[in-house]
């Protein structure tokens, strides 16, 4: 048995341009945080491997275009680096636009449709040393910086997002060590995240005055909140979880205003950022055209049990993690798989948020040392991806004939790629890199998504719980 996906649906796969692009020193660009942090703390990387190389895509892209028409992608997103374009913020970068602009001309040229980000992570250093999303004034560069993106570009490409997972800077910087400034201050994290939500409205509005034909989204990394029990507690909690990491962000961008929950509960401890009536305003009248989705695993919540936790600074204060005995682990990742939560993302798009266009941007399982996977003719048998995506799919297959409006699904991703403080340790990729020749070499989940892309269809293998009519 089969399952028909809908007629023109996107499949491809998802990446950007500091953990793909590589040449972090050349071309003109200009630092980026990463760049800094690894020069000043190389022992933080894995493997000691920073972003200079990555994937290496900046010389390699025409090889990797033709990869991927060759396994039938019809999609790809990936972003523009900020300060390889605008290495000083005003003057442009004529190296980086003759770059982007072969890329896209390729990538259409190959029937693959561009989808860009503006935003991934990589914050220019410039821009860092003066605040960074806690520095209003670099609202209005990113807003500048978009509207320069659109006018270079928008004649190739149609599809256009601002950010991808706003949330995780602000949790990764502001609420742990992850990213820089590295800092436990949920005042300073709210502003951050209220100043990249005030960046993502304003570039959203110069969009709709450069670009007359095409749509512009936001990208979330949505965590389906699950409590620990029905009890009135821990069903606080999840909602507390819901409310501080999925509709944050997801409320504005789709709505146009803040939960009114948030904004009380701001208020109540302090944190609440200062704003203008203007800054409301142009929340209010850019809603998004399109929604992004990345998903990996759940967030499972219970109400605090430790007693130690007393600050309402302390996220700890609203709600604790906790485990699902019940729960499937990726062994070689050590993340929950649970691929019902993308049913329930479809739903919840479907029923609360205006059944908003949206697609599946990243979805994809890591797996640390795989070369114990490598078989005598050097391919990767990753039985184990191909399992992870087919069961996925059923499970976003359902949604979508009880009527969510989804468009597409994109793996995390086409080739091995570089990641942040992990570097090369987890590997996503349909294709792997060897890192020390670049060379690439298809995996068994490779051919598999060539097969799946050319006909439409999903071979059912397993999860009979998820009946569909397809």
């Amino acid at each position: 048995m089969s399952l028909i996906f809908p007629k023109g649906f996107l499949w491809g796969s998802a990446t950007s341009a500091p953990q793909f692009e590589g040449a972090s020193s050349i071309g003109g660009k200009s630092e980026t945080v990463w760049d800094y942090w690894f020069s000043t703390s190389p022992e933080r990387f894995h493997g000691g491997v920073g972003p200079e190389r990555t994937s290496d895509f900046y010389h390699h892209f025409e090889t990797d275009i033709e990869n991927m028409k060759k396994i039938n992608m019809n999609s790809l997103r990936t972003s523009i680096s900020w300060a390889r374009l605008l290495p000083d913020g005003e003057r442009i970068n004529d190296e980086a636009v003759s770059f982007y602009r072969e890329v896209f001309k390729s990538l259409i040229a190959n029937n693959i449709k561009p989808i860009v980000n503006l935003y991934h992570f990589d914050m220019p250093l410039r821009l860092h040393l003066q605040g960074g999303w806690e520095n209003k004034e670099v609202v209005y560069e990113f807003a500048y910086y978009a509207k320069t993106a659109f006018e270079l570009f928008g004649d190739l490409v149609s599809d256009w997002v601002t950010f991808n997972e706003p949330m995780v800077p602000i949790e990764m910087g502001y609420l742990n060590d992850k990213h820089l400034p590295a800092i436990y201050d949920l005042k300073r994290a709210v502003k951050a995240a209220f100043h990249t939500m005030l960046a993502h409205s304003h570039a959203v509005k110069q969009f709709k005055e450069v670009i007359k034909e095409g749509r512009i989204g936001l990208i979330l990394n949505l965590t389906p909140t699950y409590p620990k029990s029905s009890e009135p507690e821990d069903v606080q909690a999840a909602n507390w979880a819901d409310l501080f990491f999925n509709r944050s962000f997801l409320d504005p961008a789709v709505k146009g205003e803040y939960p009114v929950e948030l904004i009380t509960w701001a208020k109540q401890i302090g944190v609440l950022p200062e704003y203008e009536s203007d800054d409301v305003k142009v929340i209010k009248e850019n809603p998004i055209d399109f929604l992004g989705v990345n998903y990996y695993q759940p967030k499972r919540a219970q109400r605090p049990v430790n007693k130690d936790h007393t600050s309402v600074l302390s996220l700890h204060h609203y709600f604790e993690p906790y485990v699902w005995p019940g729960r499937k682990m990726n062994p070689h990742r050590g993340w929950e798989i649970y691929e019902q939560g993308l049913y329930d993302i479809a739903i919840n798009i479907r029923d609360h948020y205006g059944n908003i266009p949206w697609y599946v941007a990243e979805n994809g399982m890591g797996v640390e040392g795989e070369e114990q996977f490598l078989n005598e003719s050097g391919e990767v048998q990753d039985d184990y991806r191909i399992e992870f995506i087919t069961n996925h799919l059923e499970w976003l297959h359902k949604g979508i004939t009880e009527g969510s409006n989804c468009f597409g699904y994109h793996v995390w991703t086409f080739v091995d790629n570089w990641s942040w403080l992990n570097a090369y340790k987890n590997r996503y990729g349909l294709f792997r890199l060897d890192i020390t020749t670049q060379e690439r070499h298809t995996k068994k989940s490779g051919m598999w998504f060539r097969e799946l892309t050319a006909s439409n269809h999903l071979q059912r293998k397993m999860n009979d719980e998820c009946s569909t009519d397809g």
